[in-house]
């Protein structure tokens, strides 16, 4: 039986939110770009995670509309693909967008110009349609491929609905942390940052965990985009089950993970 909060109590509403896998070629497998979340963050704090957030209110804005490239026909769905490619500019310096009369995605060098526009875009300083106005950019979220769909149980103080997107962006674009809200950053091997997991090395919640252990099932960043657009979208919403041995943590087998349960710690399950 799943267990929850007295029957009083309201849980929060889940906030959209949306985290990207930014993949590259590697020497026998394919890497994907990691953060390490500050400690003092309030969410996943210290944790090995995607870069990515809560969606802004702007990213919900029809004047984006012009600036966006084969963004998806609904409102909330295209606010997660602006949120990702927007976290993944302020968190990481990379940018999926191109120039208004372009066809290819902006080059390192374009990008490296760009990079005085993190901070106060961060900050709220200056809105992201200032921004593409101003350097005359449309974001390119043709670019991105649904690869899961996370929501936060009712058991939880902090709920969001996270659509997760693969991507892959250009060579010469250079990811590097932010120094605020991430103090670390790695292309890892997914198979690696599992282990390293398991061993202790590092902190890496459920939810990313399973996306880790999905995304290490391809070789090479292609194959896991070719195989994500043929795939269904199985919304996971987790739920906890009390067993005689213990309680557990559980999603839906057909969401396509290879773990669908795990006992959870005791402490956890309190």
């Amino acid at each position: 039986m799943s267990e929850g909060k007295d029957a009083t109590t309201i849980p929060p509403m889940p906030k959209p939110a949306a985290t990207i896998l930014l993949m590259r070629p590697g020497s026998n497998d394919l890497e994907v770009f990691m953060v390490v979340r500050h400690h003092q963050i309030d969410f996943a704090s210290g944790a090995l995670v995607f870069p990515g957030g809560k969606a802004d209110p702007q990213d919900f804005a029809d004047e984006l509309l012009p600036y966006l490239s084969g963004a998806h026909a609904t409102v909330d769905m295209r606010a997660a693909q602006v949120s990702a490619i927007r976290e993944a500019f302020e968190e990481c310096g990379i940018l999926l967008a191109r120039g208004a009369d372009d066809t290819a995605i902006i080059s390192g060098e374009r990008l490296a110009a760009l990079q005085s526009f993190r901070e106060p875009m961060n900050k709220g300083e200056i809105t992201l349609l200032d921004f593409l106005q101003t350097e005359r950019l449309v974001l390119a979220c043709d670019q991105l491929t649904h690869f899961a769909h996370w929501i936060t149980p009712p058991m939880m103080p902090k709920r969001f609905d996270t659509h997760f997107y693969l991507a892959i962006p250009p060579a010469d674009h250079i990811a590097v942390h932010d120094g605020y809200e991430s103090v670390d950053s790695v292309w890892i091997k997914p198979s690696d940052a599992v282990d390293e997991a398991i061993a202790g090395k590092r902190t890496i919640i459920f939810p990313t965990l399973r996306n880790l252990e999905k995304l290490a099932t391809w070789n090479d960043p292609d194959a896991a985009v070719s195989a994500a657009e043929a795939s269904q979208i199985v919304p996971v919403l987790p739920w906890t089950e009390k067993r005689d041995d213990g309680t557990y943590l559980c999603i839906p087998p057909e969401a396509g993970y290879a773990i669908s349960e795990e006992k959870m710690p005791e402490r956890a399950a309190r």
